[in-house]
């Protein structure tokens, strides 16, 4: 009796962990079901990955001391993070390659979800598959620097503009995500930082949440031009879209361009990506 009753009680605490730590490889199966259930996520405060040090607060960035975050002035609440696996862990993306429609053919089920972006004489399509893998990947697009994003837990995928007031910037994972019950459904969202500020970006409520530029808005693209679709439209509408590479993999650098202190810059347009379907303006050509 008291065998049976450990072993059930081991199958019960090992079905309620997640692992911090997971292969980006594997996030791919996991789908957001309802609500949030929160208690379920590794909470950052837990687990050590929030800290004072010398009269600022830090969120753990990675091994490197260069690598904490900054949130001293955050406008997010400690108990909220989740996870905590550092900077860079999933490989965003700062030179993609992309492949031909009819190369990509066989990688992919009429069923599978694209981020479809037109913009002049280009068409880009990104697969969520493989968003799942960079969840950010920055791009150029007909001159325009532009962001290509995905939150599996959140269901957000969106296109933005990565040029703000003037300024082009680079999007990585902080490796945390953060929840709050009356944002998105109390579903938890990724949260990014830029390299030439470190400043925090929520995109659940499209700003930066930390550093320099906090209070500065996002820019969803305009959705004229983009629009959330499958490979079924992809395939039979746009034969000559270029189709973001599978199983790409990116060293990040080892430094980058750093901008000066510059407080909130402006931004037009749209700060919330819509809800996944909510999107689907373009039309076949």
């Amino acid at each position: 009796m008291r065998i049976t009753l450990l072993v059930f009680l081991v199958y019960v605490f090992l079905g309620s962990c997640q692992p911090e730590n997971r292969n980006p490889e594997q996030v791919a199966d996991v789908k957001p079901v309802g609500k949030a259930v929160t208690k379920q996520r590794p909470l950052a405060i837990e687990n050590g990955k929030i800290f004072d040090k010398e009269g600022r607060k830090y969120l753990y960035g990675g091994e490197k001391p260069h690598e904490h975050f900054d949130i001293t002035n955050s406008s997010l609440k400690d108990e909220q993070f989740h996870y905590g696996i550092g900077r860079e862990k999933f490989p965003a993306l700062i030179e993609p390659q992309f492949i031909s429609v009819a190369q990509a053919d066989t990688s992919f089920e009429s069923e599978d979800r694209f981020l479809l972006l037109q913009k002049g004489s280009v068409t880009k399509a990104y697969s969520v598959r493989d968003l799942t893998r960079h969840e950010v990947v920055n791009d150029v697009v007909d001159g325009e620097p532009v962001m290509a994003v995905y939150c599996i837990l959140s269901d957000l995928g969106a296109i933005y503009n990565r040029k703000i007031d003037g300024e082009t910037f680079t999007f990585a994972l902080t490796g945390y995500t953060y929840f709050d019950k009356d944002v998105w459904d109390g579903l938890d969202g990724f949260v990014l930082w830029d390299r030439e500020t470190e400043s925090m970006w929520w995109p659940l409520t499209g700003e930066a949440v930390s550093g320099s530029l906090k209070g500065t808005p996002m820019q969803v693209m305009d959705q004229k031009n983009w629009s959330q679709t499958t490979w079924e439209d992809i395939s039979s509408n746009y034969k000559n879209a270029l189709i973001l590479k599978p199983g790409q993999d990116f060293n990040p650098p080892e430094s980058w361009e750093k901008y000066p202190n510059t407080g909130i810059l402006e931004a037009e347009g749209e700060q919330i990506a819509p809800r996944w379907g909510e999107n689907n303006s373009l039309g076949g050509s």
